[in-house]
C-alpha cells in the first residue's frame, strides 16, 4: 500500500517543477495544503474524472485560486483529461493549466478562482443549489440529489469582505454539506499576517452559525480525514475544519516564509526539497504505483454506475419529475418556452400599458415563471423596490430548508448575492436573477465579471437607473454605472423604454446560454411606444427605427430607456420646423454591435448626423454619433430634488435634444 507521504509528495513534485519552469506562480500554498488533498480527495470525494458533467457529483472549488498547482496535481493525478505535458506547460499561452484556475477552459475545474472569497461564496451557491434541488426531486428511496461542497480556502478568502456576506448566509441557510477547509498558514505576500489579520476566526464562524472544527494538524492525513467525517456525521450546520499548516512544506529553507508564496522556489531549493523529502526522481517524475494509487477512474465510474442506476429506477417511478430533472441539468429551456412567451408577449403588446419598467420587468417574470421552474429569483433586500417577486415564488426560509423555495432573501449582500447566483448556474439546474439598484451593480461588479469571463448566464435586475431616482440624490442616482457595465465584455447589457422592449429583454436573457444580462430599469412611468410586428421583431436585434420620418432624415436621434420618450418629443418640435429626424430605440448595445453591416447601417445611414440622448456619461455614445455628432447627457454626479426638477436642471429635456440635433445638422 502506498504510503499518504508517498501521495502527498507527488503533489510537491508537480507543483513546485511547474512552477519552476514556468519561473512564476505560487508554490508554498500547494505544498502546504498537499495532506489536506490526499484527505479529501482520497478517502471522500466523490467524482468521476471521466466524466465532469455527472451531475451527483461532489464539487471541489480552490477558492485560493492562485495555488492553482495544487487542482492541476490533483487532477492530473486522480485521470482527468489534463496530461502531464500541460502541467510542464504552466502559465503558458493556450495552456490547459493558466495562473488561476478557469472555467470551461480545463477538465475538472468547477468554476473560475483567483480574486480571493469568490470561490468560497461559489462553494455556498453549489451548495445552497444542492440543498435546492434535493428538496424539489427527490423521494423517499430516490436521493438522486446527495453530494458535497468542499472549498480549499486562506486566509486572503478570509480577509475579503465577501467572505463574511456568504458565510453569514451559509450560516443562516444551515448548508450541512457544504465543508470548508482553512489552511492556516499565517503567510501573505506581504509576510506574516499578524500585523493586520489577528481575527479569531473560529469564534467568527462559530457566531454565524458554522459547524467549526477547530486544532486539526493540516499534514496529518489522519486527523483531517476525521474532521471530515465528523463535519458529515452532522446535518445542522456548515462545517469549517481549520487546519494549521507550513507554507511550502517541504522545503528545508523557504518553508513558512512568505518568500515561497508568490515566488518559484529556485533550482537549488527545488534539489534541496528533494532531497529533504527522500525524492530521487526527476522533474515532474512520479512512479507508477503512486500514480495508480491516486487514480479514481475505477472508483468514480463505479460510483457513478450505482447514481445511474438509482436514476433509472426513479425515471421508472417517477417519470415527469426525471424528465424534468434531465431537462434541467442539462440547461435547456422548456419546449414550450418559444410559444408561450410569443403569446405572453402579444398580450403585453396588446395592453400598451404605461408603465415603469421595473413593473414591466415584474410582469415579464409572472408571464414566464410557469415556463421556468428553473428560475430562483432574489434581491439585497429591495425586494419591493426592484420588484423581482412574482405570485406564487416560494421564498427559502432558514427554518424550512429541506421545504426548497425558489426565491431568496440575501439581505443587504450585493457582491454576495452575485458570487452566490454563479454558484448556483456552474451547479446546475437553476437560471437564478437578483435584483438591487443599479448604482449598488458596483458592489457586485467583481462577481459580474466573473459570470461575464467564464461565459455563463445569470440575469441582474438593475432598477432606478438614473437621476429619476430624484431626492435621494447623488449617493443613489447612477451615472456612469449603465455605460462601465456596457464596456464589460460579454455582458449584455438592456435599457428598455417601456413594457414591451422590457419583455423582450427578459426572452433574450432566458435564452442567453454564454451571456449574462443586466436589465436596467426606471422607477418612473414611461409611455408606451406603438409598433408594427416587423418593429416588435427588430427589438431583438438591440438597436432599430423606432419612429421614422417621412423622406430622408436630416439626423438620427439614438435613446434609451426613460430618454426614448424625449427622443419622440423632440421628433415632433423638430418636425414643425421641417426638420426630418429618425428616433432609433437602441435598448440593447451588446446585440446591436452583432448585427451584420447591412443591418446597422440602414438603421444608422452613414453620413447622417447622429445625437445620443441617456441620462448618464456621454463619452460611452462617441462610437456611434462620432466626434461630429452630439450627446445629451450627464458628464457630472446628480442633485437631490423632485425628479422632473433634477432632469431639467441638467439639461435632459426634449428642447436640448431639439437644440442638439439643430447644432449638428448646421455644422
Amino acid at each position: 500500500m502506498i504510503s499518504q507521504t508517498l501521495l502527498a509528495n507527488a503533489i510537491r513534485v508537480l507543483a513546485m517543477d511547474g512552477v519552476q519552469a514556468a519561473n512564476s506562480g505560487h508554490p508554498g500554498a500547494p505544498m502546504g495544503m498537499a495532506e489536506m488533498a490526499v484527505a479529501l480527495w482520497t478517502r471522500h470525494l466523490k467524482h468521476n474524472p471521466a466524466d465532469t458533467k455527472w451531475p451527483n457529483r461532489d464539487r471541489f472549488v480552490l477558492s485560493n485560486g492562485h495555488g492553482s498547482m495544487l487542482l492541476y496535481a490533483l487532477l492530473n493525478l486522480t485521470g482527468y483529461d489534463l496530461p502531464l505535458d500541460e502541467l510542464k506547460k504552466f502559465r503558458q499561452l493556450h495552456s490547459k493549466t493558466p495562473g488561476h484556475p478557469e472555467y470551461g477552459h480545463t477538465a475538472g475545474v468547477e468554476t473560475t478562482t483567483g480574486p480571493l472569497g469568490q470561490g468560497l461564496s461559489n462553494a455556498v451557491g453549489f451548495a445552497l443549489a444542492e440543498q435546492l434541488l434535493a428538496a424539489e426531486f427527490n423521494r423517499d428511496g430516490f436521493p438522486i440529489v446527495d453530494h458535497y461542497s468542499y472549498t480549499f480556502m486562506g486566509d486572503g478568502c478570509m480577509m475579503e469582505g465577501i467572505s463574511h456576506e456568504v458565510s453569514s448566509l451559509a450560516g443562516v441557510w444551515k448548508l450541512s454539506k457544504l465543508i470548508a477547509f482553512y489552511d492556516d498558514n499565517g503567510i501573505s505576500i506581504d509576510g506574516d499576517v499578524v500585523g493586520w489579520f489577528a481575527d479569531d476566526t473560529p469564534k467568527r464562524f462559530e457566531a454565524y452559525g458554522w459547524n467549526v472544527i477547530r486544532g486539526i494538524d493540516g499534514h496529518n492525513v489522519d486527523a483531517v480525514d476525521a474532521a471530515i467525517r465528523a463535519a458529515k456525521a452532522q446535518n445542522q450546520k456548515p462545517t469549517l475544519i481549520c487546519c494549521k499548516t507550513v507554507i511550502g512544506q517541504g522545503s528545508p529553507n523557504k518553508a513558512g516564509g512568505h518568500d515561497v508564496h508568490g515566488s518559484p522556489l529556485g533550482k537549488d531549493e527545488v534539489a534541496a526539497t528533494r532531497a529533504a523529502l527522500g525524492i530521487t526522481s526527476g522533474a515532474f517524475e512520479i512512479a507508477d504505483d503512486v500514480r495508480a494509487a491516486w487514480s479514481a477512474l475505477a472508483a468514480g465510474a463505479t460510483q457513478q454506475t450505482e447514481w445511474k442506476s438509482l436514476f433509472a429506477a426513479y425515471r421508472t417511478a417517477h417519470p415527469e419529475l426525471a424528465a424534468e430533472f434531465e431537462r434541467r441539468t442539462q440547461g435547456q429551456l422548456h419546449p414550450e418556452f418559444a410559444e408561450k412567451s410569443a403569446a405572453a408577449l402579444q398580450a403585453i403588446v396588446d395592453k400598451a400599458e404605461v408603465l415603469a419598467t421595473r413593473k414591466s420587468s415584474q410582469n415579464a417574470i409572472q408571464a414566464l415563471a410557469p415556463i421556468m421552474p428553473e428560475f430562483v429569483g432574489g434581491s439585497a433586500d429591495l425586494a419591493p423596490s426592484n420588484l423581482t417577486m412574482w405570485t406564487g415564488c416560494k421564498s427559502v426560509r432558514p427554518e424550512a430548508m429541506a421545504e426548497g423555495g425558489n426565491y431568496i432573501h440575501y439581505g443587504v449582500r450585493e457582491f454576495g448575492m452575485a458570487a452566490i447566483m454563479n454558484g448556483l448556474i456552474l451547479h446546475g439546474g437553476f437560471r437564478p436573477y437578483g435584483g438591487t439598484f443599479l448604482m449598488f451593480s458596483e458592489y457586485a461588479r467583481n462577481a459580474i465579471r466573473m459570470a461575464a469571463l467564464m461565459q455563463i448566464n445569470p440575469i441582474y435586475v438593475f432598477t432606478h437607473d438614473s437621476i429619476g431616482v430624484g431626492e435621494d440624490g447623488p449617493t443613489h442616482q447612477p451615472i456612469e454605472q449603465t455605460a462601465t457595465l456596457r464596456m464589460m465584455p460579454n455582458l449584455d447589457v438592456w435599457r428598455p423604454c417601456d413594457s414591451v422592449e422590457a419583455f423582450v429583454a427578459w426572452q433574450i436573457a432566458v435564452e442567453h446560454k454564454t451571456t449574462p444580462t443586466a436589465l436596467i430599469l426606471t422607477r418612473q412611468n414611461l409611455p408606451h411606444q406603438a409598433r408594427d410586428a416587423g418593429q416588435i421583431a427588430a427589438i431583438r436585434q438591440g438597436g432599430y427605427v423606432l419612429k421614422d420620418c417621412v423622406g430622408a432624415p436630416k439626423a438620427v436621434i439614438i435613446a434609451t430607456g426613460s430618454e426614448v420618450g424625449l427622443a419622440i418629443d423632440a421628433q415632433k418640435a423638430l418636425a414643425e420646423k421641417g426638420i426630418a429626424v429618425r428616433v432609433v430605440s437602441m435598448p440593447s448595445n451588446f446585440m446591436f454591435d452583432q448585427q451584420d453591416k447591412a443591418y446597422r447601417e440602414a438603421v444608422l445611414p452613414r453620413g447622417v448626423p447622429r445625437v445620443a440622448v441617456e441620462a448618464g456619461v456621454s463619452d460611452y455614445w462617441r462610437k456611434y454619433v462620432g466626434l461630429d455628432g452630439a450627446v445629451v447627457g450627464i458628464d457630472r454626479f446628480g442633485e437631490c430634488g423632485p425628479a422632473n426638477q433634477v432632469f431639467e436642471f441638467l439639461g435632459i429635456t426634449a428642447a436640448k435634444v431639439a437644440e442638439a440635433v439643430e447644432r449638428v445638422i448646421a455644422g
